[in-house]
């Protein structure tokens, strides 16, 4: 029987964790890794596999790819520990693409039709804008309120830009129509950012651009199945940093998520507050313990993306 641990939390990276040859290690030790890409494949209709550990680069970093691929790699990844021991967290978020993994790894959504919902996200998402409408920047060094307000000078009726991804404490991604965001860049730096810069993406994700995607996307979700989150397990989303027990806000929150921000600092906080102190990355990068360390103190973080970062984090927790 698992043994649920309240103080542990599991995270799921999103989009910008993904490289060419990720997982290679932990898939050279456990077979789990190629059987869990050969099933998202299947779905897919295409090698994921073979894309991940060879490119090409541009390839993968299409939203299209990435999110069936980050998907794989975070389930595989919970897959793994789950063979390797019977601890297992009471809380679960994921960073935008990530809850999806999460919502898998906490039983309310099956693995086949995740990747079904996650490749048409990224179809619909990259669909909804037209190339170079939109754009994304990340805002360094300044505080929540002056980042809103940067953005409120720079939006005008039909040209808006908002914030999309509050991921710690000073750093904050902005998206909207492409000259707005370049408005908001110059308003940023002139409110003292230490960094306000443009970031290669593809679509503006979490802003209201994606609005026609999400009306989309919710007609869709409306006919997935879903389940609670089993063994009392906790799954905070990213819309409203909240959990919710219910198939229908489930569809709900994962439809507004396209077009709302990421509360990821809120998330990671509100985690903290409830007796969490570790949290384990479950996936390639180390995005999200990068983010943690600037958001709360005292509570540790793991990365596990290949083999030594795993038996170190199944070390801590004996």
């Amino acid at each position: 029987m698992p043994n649920i641990d309240n103080s542990l939390a599991f995270l799921f990276p999103g989009q910008g964790s993904q490289s060419i040859g990720m997982l290679a290690d932990l898939a050279a030790a456990h077979p789990v890794v190629g059987e869990t890409f050969a099933e998202a494949s299947e779905v897919l209709g295409f090698d994921l596999w073979r894309l991940v550990q060879e490119g090409p680069e541009e390839e993968l970093n299409q939203t299209i790819n990435t999110q069936p691929a980050m998907l794989a790699a975070g389930v595989a990844t919970w897959r793994i520990w789950c063979k390797a021991t019977e601890r297992r967290p009471a809380w679960m978020a994921g960073h935008s693409l990530g809850e999806y993994s999460a919502l898998v790894a906490a039983g309310a959504l099956g693995f086949a039709d995740a990747v079904k919902l996650v490749a048409l996200r990224g179809r619909l998402m990259q669909e909804a804008v037209p190339p170079d409408d939109g754009a994304m920047a990340a805002i360094l060094g300044l505080d929540d309120p002056q980042v809103v307000a940067a953005c409120k000078e720079a939006s005008m009726q039909d040209s808006v830009v908002t914030p999309a991804n509050f991921n710690a404490p000073g750093q904050v991604v902005i998206a909207g129509a492409s000259q707005a965001v370049e408005r908001a860049i110059a308003a940023a730096k002139a409110l003292g950012a230490k960094r306000a810069v443009l970031l290669p993406v593809s679509v503006p994700s979490h802003c209201a651009l994606m609005a026609p995607a999400a009306e989309k996307f919710a007609a869709v979700l409306s006919e997935t199945p879903f389940d609670s989150p089993r063994d009392r397990i906790g799954v905070v989303h990213n819309v409203d940093v909240a959990m919710h027990p219910s198939p229908e806000v489930i569809r709900a929150v994962l439809a507004q998520q396209i077009s709302h921000p990421v509360r990821w600092s809120e998330t990671i906080r509100f985690l903290s507050d409830q007796g969490v102190r570790r949290f384990v990355e479950c996936g390639p990068g180390k995005v999200l313990a990068g983010l943690n360390k600037r958001i709360v103190s005292g509570e540790a973080t793991l990365a596990v993306a290949d083999q030594d970062s795993l038996n170190k984090a199944l070390e801590s927790i004996r």
